[in-house]
């Protein structure tokens, strides 16, 4: 009788070597990350840095840490726009804001924050709902260079007319352009804004809950996670949530089949929006 053995591509198998090192050299945790995506990934950035194999480009990690970095920038590439599903803004200023307004301070995370986009149009719909001023906002991503970008508030001047169109379309109620200063080819966001954020380094996938939150906002992470690593992230926002907290994620997720599912109840579900029981 033939021993059923299961086989694994030479790809396959370097990739997981690859996201191993990774960890035990650097401690940042890949492993529960979906594989296709990754994969795609990891082989754009082998040809981009000059590597023939991904093994070549495992050995350059492990004993070059700007290699690392520069890796990092791949794995993390960030696909976001301000007022990005624009109705889960106005969802968010119907369902969600008019019960954060009797809380007397807020505690509120953007976990995978990436360059900023998300956190920037947060707190705009948190200062025209007055709630801007009691609130702190964690932003967090496991990406220093993201974070960096995140901080300065600046964005390409390019993207103010669709960033434009997503604010008017979730029910903002000034001129988009009263928020940024424009210079060159560049928006600088009022620095106002970014007065109660606080940008920090902290990963889905080893690190701890650090603070009680009111609500927890974590849009189109948990796609690029396996099904372990979602479950772990649920946990750290159930966590992390007071008593009757919110949670919004991105139009692709769901927490239907999770552990956590019973946990929560749909505020609006077609929006993704979530509040502890």
């Amino acid at each position: 009788m033939t021993q059923h053995r299961q086989l694994h591509s030479d790809t396959d198998i370097e990739l997981r070597m690859l996201m191993e090192s990774i960890y035990l050299k650097y401690s940042y945790d890949f492993r529960d990350y979906t594989g296709a995506s990754q994969k795609r990934r990891v082989v754009y950035a082998m040809h981009e840095m000059g590597c023939e194999t991904i093994s070549q480009l495992q050995s350059r990690i492990v004993h070059e840490p700007a290699a690392f970095f520069e890796l990092l920038q791949y794995l993390t590439i960030p696909v976001t726009e301000m007022f990005r599903d624009p109705t889960y803004y106005a969802a968010l200023r119907e369902h969600v804001m008019p019960v954060l307004s009797t809380y007397p301070s807020l505690k509120i995370w953007v976990a995978g924050c990436s360059t900023g986009e998300e956190v920037y149009s947060l707190a705009i719909l948190l200062k025209e709902e007055g709630l801007l001023d009691r609130s702190i906002i964690y932003a967090t991503d496991i990406n220093p260079q993201s974070l960096e970008k995140a901080k300065k508030g600046v964005f390409p001047l390019d993207n103010m007319r669709a960033y434009t169109a997503n604010y008017q379309a979730a029910g903002g109620r000034r001129s988009f352009a009263d928020y940024y200063t424009a210079a060159y080819d560049a928006a600088l966001f009022d620095r106002s804004l970014a007065e109660n954020i606080t940008f920090a380094d902290h990963s889905l996938a080893t690190d701890a809950v650090f603070a009680e939150t009111q609500f927890i906002s974590c849009r189109n992470v948990m796609i690029y996670f396996k099904k372990r690593l979602q479950e772990r992230a649920l946990g750290l926002f159930h966590e992390s949530l007071c008593h009757r907290g919110f949670l919004g994620l991105g139009s692709k997720e769901s927490i239907d089949f999770s552990a956590y599912g019973p946990r929560f109840e749909p505020v609006v579900k077609r929006e993704r929006l979530f509040r502890k029981l």
